[in-house]
């Protein structure tokens, strides 16, 4: 009989309705009465200022809530359960009518986003192919192909709920099509573990 192997996955946790519904509410008050700034690309999208966990309360509590699960997220990537620090959090206010451009994130592992709110289905995280790869120059997509892992150019994110977690190589693109719906809220980080050992070369990234 066929076996069919998924070579060189990459992997995507998600953890639904992780966080407490009164630290959702405390974060959603927080971000909505502090002071943000106008995402460069998007005049409906807004952030907070990008900080250290150790220096925000109500972001320090996030780390630390996702802290095992960067445990076992590292084990998928590295293959051992590694020692890991949320190095900087911040907060995405997208209003209706905005979007979040197509971008990776630099100088980390692992990125992450909580949902506080209650997203509008048109509104999904999308994930996409890494670009540069070593795929055929040639594509075949017709109204009649099936999509599935091994042609699939993108990744529509399931409906997120607030308090889910996802968490994802830093490396992978992602962006947010135009919100058709309420205020969306959520908050990313990106994760490091303490060091990286490669038959004793050992790099520290501990600060």
């Amino acid at each position: 009989m066929d076996q069919v192997e998924s070579l060189f996955p990459i992997p995507l946790l998600r953890s639904p309705r992780l966080l407490d519904p009164a630290l959702i509410e405390a974060a959603v008050a927080a971000i909505r009465g502090g002071q943000v700034e106008q995402n460069l690309r998007s005049d409906q999208l807004f952030h907070t200022e990008i900080a250290s966990p150790r220096d925000n309360q109500l972001f320090r509590q996030m780390a630390e809530v996702a802290g095992p699960k960067l445990v076992d997220f590292g084990v998928l990537l590295f293959g051992e359960r590694l020692r890991w620090t949320v190095k900087e959090m911040w907060t995405n206010m997208l209003e209706p009518g905005g979007s979040q451009a197509l971008h990776a994130h630099a100088n980390s592992f692992v990125s992450g986003v909580f949902y506080l709110t209650a997203s509008h289905p048109a509104c999904k995280t999308v994930f996409l192919r890494p670009p540069g790869g070593s795929d055929f120059s040639f594509r075949h997509h017709t109204r009649t192909a099936a999509m599935g892992p091994f042609n699939a150019g993108k990744y529509v994110l399931p409906q997120a709920e607030p308090g889910d977690l996802v968490l994802f190589p830093s490396y992978l693109y992602h962006e947010v099509p135009r919100n058709q719906g309420d205020q969306r809220i959520t908050v990313s980080f990106n994760a490091i573990p303490d060091s990286l050992d490669c038959w004793g070369y050992r790099i520290n990234f501990t600060p």
